[in-house]
């Protein structure tokens, strides 16, 4: 005995793709990765680094868009909306939040503060230290063998790159017309470094 079977699909006239783009409302850029949640359920998405976005939702939901530094905005679907495809642009307002001063002590109170003040002992030897520390000669000698960081190689480079590009098109001025190595080398001629020397 065969029994035979037949469904017919139905689409859900009640589902909407949402696309979109969400952006700032004072520079008019793309917000990149703001969250997007169907409010009281638990689907969402989240925007791309353009701020651009897509999810299916059913009419009447209510969209929550959240992002870092933002107000939270909500944009409801239509109920009486036609087609099942929507496209809105959502912009989000920069929230500034204020906390309350906070003021870190080291010590419980004024009081402490000011019994731990005359109790510190300044002996000779904590000066000496502090002497040497603060020695112009050992300060110049570890500065001379430190290595550069990151920041001063980057200066470095950006300020060589500079000097190539400052003369790029045309002939590099010539050394001969610079004041300051005649200068150099008539000093130098006047100390009698060219001299030969006696061995």
């Amino acid at each position: 005995m065969a029994i035979g079977l037949s469904a017919q699909k139905k689409v859900d006239d009640d589902l909407v793709q949402v696309s979109g783009i969400v952006m700032t409302s004072d520079s008019l850029g793309g917000l990149a990765y703001a969250t997007i949640a169907v409010k009281e359920t638990s689907r969402g998405t989240y925007a791309n680094y353009e701020g651009f976005f897509s999810i299916v939702v059913r009419k009447g939901e209510t969209l929550i868009f959240q992002s870092i530094g933002f107000e939270q905005k909500e944009y409801v679907i239509p109920k009486d909306h036609k087609g099942n495809r929507l496209s809105i642009v959502q912009l989000m307002t920069a929230d500034s939040y204020n906390l309350p001063e906070t003021v870190v002590f080291p010590w419980p109170s004024r009081e402490h503060l000011r019994l731990e003040f005359l109790a510190l002992d300044v002996t000779n030897q904590l000066e000496e230290r502090a002497k040497e520390n603060l020695d112009q000669r050992q300060l110049a000698a570890i500065g001379a063998a430190m290595v550069m960081d990151g920041n001063e190689n980057n200066d470095l480079y950006l300020r060589n790159q500079a000097q190539k590009f400052y003369h790029i098109g045309q002939t590099p001025p010539m050394q001969i017309f610079n004041a300051f190595a005649w200068a150099e080398f008539i000093k130098a001629w006047k100390n009698g470094d060219f001299k030969k020397k006696k061995d």
